[in-house]
């Protein structure tokens, strides 16, 4: 699906950050395709205790993805759950309220200036007419006021977007994921994931599909969307007698709790344009997601900058990925808008400086030899899921 450029566009909006808990570097880069319809959204301090990362992979248009990254994380942050300290119910209830936003009049006009340039000027325009007066609707960022005009009958998008994220608090770390992005943990240099792709043959899936109405056709949804769960997508949601969560294509996601110990390193959420090409440019990555690994990646950056390899920035190792997925001529692998998040795990306090621990695991990695296979076994990241 999608309309391919002559040339790609390898173009890399990069950022890093990091606090006391965290470092992350993330990247994205729109590639072979003729516009850019992932986003994401990175907060390291969501809250004094708490970190946000998500990605947003549209489909049909950027509108959508864009909506998510601008406003999910803060639908999360002024749920009553999210107080009471049940970030994976607020998690839920979020990704459910992005299409109850994304309705009316409001809803219109917004995805309309976050969508193409001509929805842009029409949004602006019945912003500056339709909007609120300043006395009608509070300016806090979580009040979701109504607005009346031509497009109050409007019932939602018909684009739309997967949505893949993580929420970090103390030890505690909660993935929420409907679509085909990705999450996965490194563990002891050991990749797991913390996410499933939701496509229409999974069984759960298939299920949910037949009973509301819709069919499964060469592996899409009634002939067209290759996912079973996502934001947007009004179209497959038109099941008057149904709730959201059990409509033809769902928002509601998987939600996965893991309790983060001193063996986890890193973080990855990716959209599918990198996980699709995991056999052929990530395998390291992907299997062996370790310090060592990152050392590895980074030595050409190294030596051409004559620096540590901890004073590397994270996103740089992201652009690599980008440069090693990116497909030679347009077509097949390769060729789908490209982002990606990493975030490093900080030790605890009083086992030593970060650089100190990555000096002493690269001298580890270097003289040390494990026959991983005789062990016999693979300690995981213990998690509680629910959907």
């Amino acid at each position: 699906m999608g309309v391919y450029l002559s040339t790609p566009k390898t173009e890399k909006f990069s950022e890093d950050g990091e606090n006391d808990r965290l470092r992350f570097g993330l990247s994205s880069m729109q590639g072979w395709r003729a516009t850019m319809e992932d986003a994401h959204a990175a907060y390291p301090d969501l809250d004094s205790m708490t970190s946000f990362f998500g990605v947003y992979d549209g489909h049909g248009g950027q509108a959508v993805s864009k909506f998510c990254a601008k406003y999910l994380h803060q639908q999360v942050l002024q749920h009553e759950a999210y107080s009471a300290g049940d970030i994976g119910t607020s998690l839920q209830k979020s990704f459910l309220r992005m299409d109850e936003m994304m309705r009316g009049q409001r809803g219109w006009r917004e995805l309309a200036v976050l969508g193409d340039k001509i929805d842009q000027v029409s949004g602006l325009i019945e912003g500056l007419i339709w909007s609120p007066r300043s006395g009608e609707a509070n300016n806090h960022f979580d009040d979701w006021s109504s607005e009346e005009g031509p497009h109050s009958d409007f019932d939602g998008p018909t684009q739309g977007s997967t949505a893949c994220v993580a929420v970090i608090r103390n030890k505690q770390l909660i993935v929420a994921n409907a679509g085909d992005s990705r999450c996965v943990i490194s563990r002891k240099g050991q990749a797991y994931n913390l996410s499933k792709d939701h496509k229409p043959e999974l069984e759960l899936e298939k299920d949910r599909i037949l009973k509301a109405g819709g069919f499964i056709q060469v592996g899409r949804i009634n002939g067209s969307l290759n996912l079973a769960r996502a934001i947007g997508d009004v179209e497959f949601k038109q099941n008057k007698t149904l709730p959201a969560e059990k409509q033809i294509v769902t928002a509601n996601p998987d939600i996965n709790a893991v309790e983060l110990c001193d063996d986890d390193e890193f973080l990855v959420l990716a959209c599918d344009g990198i996980w699709c090409m995991q056999d052929t440019c990530m395998p390291c990555l992907l299997a062996n997601l370790s310090e060592r690994f990152l050392y590895q990646a980074i030595c050409q950056t190294q030596t051409d900058l004559k620096l540590e390899w901890w004073e590397t920035k994270l996103s740089a190792i992201c652009e690599r990925v980008f440069d090693r997925c990116l497909a030679p001529t347009a077509g097949g692998e390769g060729c789908d808008n490209m982002t990606m998040i990493l975030v490093q795990f900080k030790r605890p306090v009083g086992s030593g400086t970060l650089e100190e621990q990555q000096e002493q695991q690269l001298l580890t990695d270097q003289t040390a030899t494990t026959d991983k296979s005789a062990s016999g076994s693979r300690s995981g990241p213990e998690s509680e899921s629910g959907s």
